[in-house]
């Protein structure tokens, strides 16, 4: 069985808004990738947007900055 890791998961309502995320965070070089929402969050959308907490402590500014709509950022063992 694989070791379950802390990500910070960011969700979304839209499947829009999700999509957005990936594309701006990639052509800015910020870590993570999509996946399906967890089993232990709900969310609108059924996409969330997966980081290394660490990661996210140092690029919550320029998320912030990029405008990115997310519902919440929640950290979860996966």
């Amino acid at each position: 069985m694989r070791e379950k890791k802390k990500y910070m998961v960011l969700t979304f309502r839209t499947t829009t808004d999700a999509m957005s995320m990936e594309k701006k965070c990639l052509s800015s070089r910020i870590p993570g990738r999509l996946i399906p929402v967890p089993r232990e969050i709900t969310a609108g959308c059924g996409l969330a947007w997966r980081m290394k907490p660490e990661e996210y402590d140092l690029y919550k500014a320029q998320i912030e900055s990029l405008e990115l709509r997310f519902d919440e950022a929640v950290e979860v063992l996966i």
